[in-house]
C-alpha cells in the first residue's frame, strides 16, 4: 500500500466550523478529500473567541465528524482564521550577498524575508503570514524567484499580513484543547484564493471576496503573487440583523426568510407579492412585503461591494483586473448576487467553486467550502512529513518553518 500523508484544514468561522480531510499519497499532486465534519460556531464573534468551552466543544464535534467519515484520525491541522482584526501591510528588506560568486541561494532569501518583518508594527500584533511580491536583483526587479542568479544585492518587497495576538492566541487555545496541533495558521481570505483560482487567473489579475457570516475577505492576485488583501467588518450576519431591523422579526426568522426568499434585485420582485411569517415562525404572525425584503438585502451588500471597490482604489486597480472578480463563501449564494457585483466593481463576475482537489464528497462543492479545501492544498504543498511537527506560538516561532512553507507555496505559483 503506497504511504501517505493526512492533511487537515479547520476552518474557523463565526457562523460555523468547517473541518476537511484528505490524504496525499507518493503519485499524486492534489489532495484527496476523504472526510467533512461541520459544526455550529457559537463561540466567536467578529473572529474572536467569546466563549472558549464553546468554540472547543464546536471545534471537537466538527473534527470527529471528519475523522469519523474519512476514518482517518487526525492530529495536525492547518488553521484558517478571518475576522476585522487581520490586517495587512507592505514591507522592503535588503540584504548584500558576500559568499564567493554572488550567487543567491535559499538562505539568502531567508534572509532578505527576515529583513522585511523588521518593520514597526504594534507590539499587540502578530506576523501570521510573510509573502513576497517580488524580488530585485542588483537593478533588475520583477523577479519572482532568485535563487540560483547573480548579483550583490537582494531586495524584496513582501506583503505582510497580520493578527491580534490575543484574537490569535485564543483561537490557538481553543484548537489545542480540542486535542490537535496546529501545522500553520492561514488567513482565510489567502486559503479560499487557493481553492476558487487557476494560476492563469493570478497571473492575469483577479480579485477574491469570500463573504462569511461575520466579514469579508478580499485578496488581489497580479502576475501570480499576492498584491493586496484587506478584511471588512461586514458579512452575512450584518444582512440577517439589517431584515430584522426593517422588517421588525425575531433573528430566527430573519435568517430563513433571507435563505428562503432572499434575493439582490429588487426589481425582479413584484410589488404586491408578500410572505406570510405565521408559516415558519411561532412568534412572528405578520405578513411583510417580498419587494422590501429584497430592497433591504440590497441595500447592505451594496455596501459590501462598494467597501470592496474602495480597496481596489487604494491599489489603483478598481475596474482594472482581466481575470474579474471571484465570489466565494456562504453568503454569495444570494440570488442576484452576482449581477451586483458586476455593477459596482465594474468587473466580469463569476461565483467561485472550490477546485484543484479530488474527492467524492458532494457537499464541498459549494463556495462555503472554499476555505477548508484551500487550507488542505496549502497544506498538501509541504514537502515530506517534516511539517507534522510544525508550530506556531509566539514562543517557538521559527523563520525558517515559514519560510520553507512560503518557498513551497511561491514554486506552486511558477509555471
Amino acid at each position: 500500500m503506497p504511504k501517505h500523508k493526512v492533511i487537515a484544514g479547520l476552518d474557523v468561522g463565526n457562523s460555523k466550523i468547517r473541518t476537511v480531510i484528505a490524504v496525499m499519497d507518493e503519485q499524486s499532486s492534489t489532495p484527496n478529500i476523504l472526510g467533512v465534519g461541520v459544526s455550529p460556531s457559537g463561540g466567536l464573534r467578529k473572529g474572536a473567541v467569546i466563549d472558549v468551552e464553546e468554540t472547543v466543544r464546536n471545534i471537537s464535534s466538527a473534527l470527529e465528524d471528519a475523522e469519523r467519515m474519512a476514518g482517518e484520525p487526525v492530529h495536525h491541522v492547518f488553521l484558517g482564521i478571518g475576522g476585522s482584526h487581520i490586517s495587512s501591510q507592505d514591507s522592503k528588506g535588503v540584504i548584500a550577498i558576500s559568499h564567493s560568486g554572488n550567487e543567491i541561494i535559499e538562505d539568502d532569501v531567508d534572509r532578505v524575508l527576515e529583513a522585511a518583518q523588521a518593520v514597526a508594527i504594534p507590539s499587540n500584533r502578530r506576523i501570521l503570514r510573510i509573502i513576497p511580491k517580488s524580488f530585485t536583483v542588483d537593478e533588475q526587479s520583477g523577479i519572482k524567484y532568485p535563487v540560483g542568479m547573480t548579483g550583490i544585492r537582494l531586495e524584496v518587497l513582501a506583503h505582510l499580513v497580520t493578527g491580534l495576538v490575543p484574537a490569535v492566541k485564543n483561537i490557538e487555545k481553543c484548537v489545542h484543547q480540542a486535542g490537535v496541533d496546529i501545522n500553520d495558521i492561514i488567513p482565510a481570505g489567502l486559503a479560499a484564493s487557493e481553492a476558487v483560482l487557476t494560476k492563469r487567473q493570478k497571473e492575469l489579475g483577479a480579485l477574491v471576496v469570500d463573504i462569511g457570516c461575520g466579514g469579508t475577505n478580499v485578496a488581489v492576485f497580479e502576475e501570480g503573487t499576492v498584491l493586496h488583501t484587506a478584511s471588512l467588518p461586514i458579512g452575512g450576519e450584518n444582512v440577517t440583523n439589517d431584515i430584522a431591523i426593517g422588517l421588525r422579526t425575531s433573528i430566527d426568522t430573519a435568517e430563513k426568510i433571507k435563505i428562503d426568499y432572499g434575493t439582490c434585485m429588487p426589481e425582479d420582485v413584484h410589488d404586491r407579492e408578500t410572505i406570510d411569517l405565521s408559516l415558519m415562525s411561532k412568534i412572528d404572525t405578520a405578513t411583510v412585503s417580498k419587494k422590501q425584503l429584497a430592497q433591504v438585502i440590497q441595500a447592505r451588500y451594496h455596501e459590501i461591494f462598494v467597501m470592496v471597490k474602495a480597496e481596489m482604489a487604494k491599489i489603483q486597480r478598481d475596474g482594472m483586473l482581466p481575470a474579474g472578480a471571484i465570489l466565494t463563501g456562504a453568503a454569495v449564494k444570494m440570488p442576484g448576487v452576482i449581477d451586483l457585483a458586476r455593477e459596482v466593481l465594474n468587473l466580469p463576475v463569476q461565483i467561485g467553486f472550490p477546485t484543484n482537489y479530488e474527492g467524492v464528497v458532494d457537499k464541498i462543492e459549494d463556495p462555503a467550502y472554499a476555505t477548508p479545501i484551500g487550507l488542505a492544498i496549502w497544506g498538501s504543498r509541504f514537502q515530506g512529513d517534516s511539517y507534522s511537527g510544525m508550530r506556531l506560538d509566539l514562543k517557538g516561532f521559527s523563520m525558517d518553518k515559514m519560510t520553507q512553507g512560503l518557498k513551497n507555496w511561491v514554486r506552486g505559483l511558477l509555471p
